[in-house]
């Protein structure tokens, strides 16, 4: 069985692709895209991968392995746990825009050898690996079928000339998306009390009337206000932040 022949400009456009990846993707480090290689399993073996399939004006799919610092910084927020792959999936957009117009899949999370070595069985799959100091700390790998015969890269967006900014902490983080709700109160009902509601029913919280609403972030309390009306839609006028560690259990 011959190996697959991956022609320099399917290779050009990963690489465009991966730069389009980095471009987005929260990293404490400063890194860049190394050269194409045919895709293997063992590039990285650390951190978290996250692999999605794409469909539209290609079809198929793009992993990106992300090293350990990202993973550890968004399970220790202070917001909470995050979803490591939300916080990715701007990047995975990013790499699969390569292509032209794409519709991406949710994406999944997986080990980095899993990832690698299942996009590695595809033919003409391209590995890039993101670099500081020659290290791979991260990898943007792509299959497609079948590739684009023309395979220019189109000049997508980078972080610039200058290389990108060294970010830290919290400020990894400020692209992740996050879920952001408002609680008037709560209240437990017996499955009876639930099959009896009926348009018009009242259901009593445990909140007196008056009393600030919460804020949630991905169900951890961060705030308290009052509800307000803003343009015909309720919002909520922050009164009290509350400190980590003091919020109701």
């Amino acid at each position: 069985m011959t190996a697959p022949t991956i022609t320099p400009p399917q290779l050009a456009l990963a690489r465009t692709a991966a730069e389009a990846a980095l471009a987005v993707l929260p990293t404490s480090r400063e890194l860049v895209a190394g050269q194409p290689v045919t895709a293997t399993a063992g590039m990285l073996t650390t951190g978290q991968a996250i692999t999605a399939k794409f469909s539209g004006a290609a079809a198929g799919e793009v992993v990106v392995v992300v090293g350990q610092d990202l993973a550890d910084a968004l399970r220790e927020s202070p917001l909470g746990e995050l979803d490591l792959t939300a916080a990715v999936r701007p990047a995975l957009e990013a790499a699969a825009r390569a292509f032209g117009p794409v519709v991406l899949d949710p994406g999944q999370l997986m080990e980095p050898g899993v990832a690698l070595s299942a996009i590695a069985a595809k033919d003409d799959a391209v590995s890039v690996p993101l670099l500081d100091g020659g290290e791979v700390h991260a990898v943007v790998a792509l299959a497609v079928n079948p590739w684009p015969a023309d395979a220019t890269p189109t000049g997508m967006a980078t972080r610039g000339a200058g290389g990108p900014a060294i970010r830290g902490g919290l400020d990894m983080l400020h692209d992740v998306e996050m879920e952001v709700s408002a609680e008037l109160g709560r209240t437990r009902m017996s499955v009876r009390e639930l099959l009896s509601l009926s348009p018009g029913a009242i259901v009593e919280l445990d909140r007196a009337a008056g009393s600030p609403a919460d804020l949630l972030v991905n169900g951890r309390l961060i705030a308290r206000g009052e509800v307000v009306v803003v343009d015909e839609n309720f919002g909520i006028r922050i009164t009290e932040i509350i400190s980590p560690g003091s919020e109701r259990e």
